[in-house]
């Protein structure tokens, strides 16, 4: 799977849409993929603590609406709202900053069923140098290690730094970032000015830049 870039790119629907949150500019970068598995087993696999380090990072924390949580090495947050199989919402907080994540999942028949993360935050000097590249890449990522787990439990989890710097990634990396600058024309950007915010983001994923 990892050596066929046109496949993992083709996976997931990328969407960028304006919209204000809590009175303020702010922008959704949404991204959709199916996976071949029962919508009970999709929705165990993206809360269960003993299955999130497989495929994403450990979480710790009280995992139900109100409790706090964190990702090692990452965000923390509280949880907003929990519909199992369907929905949970979070905040997504770092370095005194906070924004927004919901992951929605779908059934699409008995085996088959949707996952669609949607990650808000408010317009940022760092959104209008690198636009939505900066955040839908790594959710990409995420979204592949899931994938990957998916297909089989119990492998090891992708090494995301190893991946990254190898060709395919690489490759993988500067052809995503050229799809969510698409993206965001798509919901209404200008054109040159989301191309030159995927540029730089992809110089990032190809080690030509420090990190975005």
């Amino acid at each position: 799977m990892l050596n066929d870039v046109e496949f993992l790119l083709g996976a997931v629907e990328r969407r960028v849409v304006a919209l204000e949150r809590d009175g303020a500019p702010a922008r959704s970068v949404i991204l959709s993929r199916t996976y071949q598995t029962a919508i009970d087993d999709l929705w165990d696999a993206v809360t269960n603590k003993e299955r999130l380090p497989r495929w994403f990072a450990p979480v710790t924390g009280d995992l139900q609406v109100g409790g706090s949580y964190q990702v090692e090495g990452n965000a923390g947050g509280k949880i907003v709202e929990c519909e199992p199989p369907q929905l949970v919402s979070l905040t997504w907080e770092m370095s005194g900053d906070v924004s927004w994540v919901d992951v929605a999942l779908k059934a699409e028949g008995l085996d088959a069923a949707r996952l669609t993360l949607t990650h808000t935050a408010h317009l940022s000097p760092h959104w209008e140098q690198y636009g939505p590249g900066a955040t839908g890449v790594g959710w990409e990522l995420g979204l592949l290690g899931l994938a990957l787990h998916i297909a089989d439990p119990e492998a090891e989890k992708i090494n995301e730094e190893e991946f990254a710097a190898s060709t395919e990634g690489k490759t993988f990396g500067r052809g995503s970032c050229e799809q969510w600058g698409e993206a965001a024309i798509a919901g209404g950007e200008e054109p040159e000015k989301a191309r030159a915010s995927a540029a730089r983001t992809a110089a990032f994923y190809s080690g030509e830049t420090g990190a975005v």
